[in-house]
């Protein structure tokens, strides 16, 4: 086991505006600046500005931010540039920085932001987690890798296996440390931590320190520097926030009249099958959406969201499995149609829009019953919210998601039987093929009425949906 290592903060004046600063003043070599500025990125957010000279510069950072504050590129820069600075060969199953994400869609986005850079630098990336086949990670493993971002679960099979090794790790950077622990992978990522070289750099960004988050940093990084750039738990200025407070009956009416508005909205349950029964229901009523939860195997988890990244639906409908790292750009609004169980919960979902800047408006969606249980999660939230009591076709409606509703409703079938269901979770398509909408909305049986739209059987403190 690695030695316990001093925990010795130096904390940082992360106040520093970074509008007068460069990416090439902060250290960043030419080349990837220019990857950067054809991209539109030439300014650094502050959470970059003030973890990039130290990154760089080869010490363990400990940062801090809320979601949507940059923190990827922040790594990503010191992680490339770190190593383009001491080339050396790629040797099998050993790669030189190790990235370590909580879910396969965080995971995929991180290697998608460092593609370009690291190509133009010739180094090579690659992602491992579960959900798809291992022979391909294997076969590139053994290929060699210089970045490797990885879910722990899948790497600690690798590493079990003897395909990955990891005594050759330069850097490693744990990403939403604090997510991690929610979804009790510490155990897992310590084991692996303890198997890169002790003298190694370590970079570690979360949101807070509970959950056991601050005995790794504690464990594994030596004299880090804290950079703590916004509260993780400040509500974003830019952001604003609607209740909604409806008959238990107007809720799906409400919703699609938000959800069909121009502009893309990610919508929120608490279990995966609601999420999957409101998914259907959205898109027989004309709305074009796909699902996004821990049931779905990962090609259709992939295909989802690249569908709505990318424009071809406007609508996500997600478990808490999209309110972390999931950046998606020009989310106009965030619906909770069902209210998360607590506050921090409610900040990073709602974190999915208002992002780099951007304004964004966030809506709960409240009855009767849950008037206490929201009051509650705001007061803790910190957030002062709009409470406004109203039925569908309310004007308020369009100010919250403004434009032109377009509703082209989809048959949905009968009923969904065995093989359909299986073919469902296994993310094909069926002979059909069809478009992501058109598949989601066959993807569960046939939608119920009333309050069976949403999570009803969610309380407080019921267990969010899994990944």
């Amino acid at each position: 086991m690695a030695a316990r290592r001093p925990h010795k903060t130096t904390p940082s004046n992360s106040s520093t505006s970074s509008n007068s600063l460069t990416f090439a003043d902060l250290g960043v070599p030419g080349v990837l600046t220019r990857v950067l500025a054809a991209t539109g990125v030439d300014r650094p957010f502050p959470i970059q500005a003030a973890t990039l000279p130290d990154a760089l510069a080869g010490r363990d950072v400990l940062g801090r931010g809320r979601t949507g504050s940059g923190k990827t590129y922040a790594f990503v820069l010191a992680v490339l540039t770190r190593l383009a600075a001491g080339p050396a060969p790629r040797r099998t199953g050993r790669p030189r920085a190790l990235i370590l994400a909580p879910t396969r869609e965080l995971a995929a986005q991180i290697d998608a932001v460092m593609a370009p850079l690291a190509q133009a630098l010739k180094l090579r990336t690659m992602t491992v987690f579960g959900g798809v086949a291992a022979g391909p990670q294997v076969a590139g493993l053994r290929a060699g890798v210089d970045v490797l971002v990885a879910c722990p679960g899948r790497l600690a099979d690798h590493v079990e296996a003897g395909h990955a090794r990891l005594d050759a790790v330069e850097i490693t950077v744990l990403d939403e440390a604090d997510h991690m622990a929610d979804l009790g992978f510490l155990p897992t990522v310590r084991r692996l931590l303890e198997k890169t070289p002790r003298g190694g750099q370590r970079l570690l960004f979360s949101a807070t320190l509970d959950a056991g988050v601050d005995v790794l940093v504690r464990q594994f990084l030596t004299d880090p520097v804290v950079h703590s750039v916004d509260s993780t738990l400040s509500p974003v200025a830019a952001m604003t926030h609607h209740v909604l407070h409806v008959h238990v009956e107007d809720r799906f009416a409400v919703l699609v009249e938000l959800a069909a508005a121009p502009g893309r909205t990610v919508v929120f349950t608490r279990t995966k099958r609601g999420a999957k029964t409101l998914t259907r229901r959205l898109v027989a009523a004309g709305v074009s959406a796909v699902e996004l939860h821990g049931n779905l195997a990962q090609a259709a988890r992939t295909r989802n969201l690249r569908a709505f990244s990318d424009g071809d639906v406007r609508t996500l409908v997600a478990t808490d499995i999209a309110a972390r790292g999931i950046d998606v750009e020009d989310v106009a609004l965030v619906v909770h149609a069902d209210p998360p169980a607590e506050h921090k919960a409610y900040l990073h979902r709602s974190g999915r829009t208002a992002r780099a800047g951007a304004a964004g408006t966030v809506v709960t969606l409240m009855t009767d019953g849950q008037a206490p249980e929201v009051r509650e999660l705001t007061r803790k939230a910190g957030i002062s919210a709009t409470t406004t009591r109203l039925r569908p076709g309310d004007a308020l409606l369009r100010t919250l998601a403004p434009g032109e509703r377009t509703m082209v409703p989809q048959p949905a079938p009968e009923s969904a039987g065995p093989r359909h269901e299986a073919q469902a979770v296994r993310g094909g398509r069926g002979r059909g093929g069809g478009t992501p909408a058109q598949a989601a909305s066959t993807r569960s049986a046939p939608a119920r009425s009333g309050a069976a739209v949403f999570s009803a059987r969610a309380r407080p403190g019921a267990r969010r949906g899994g990944r």
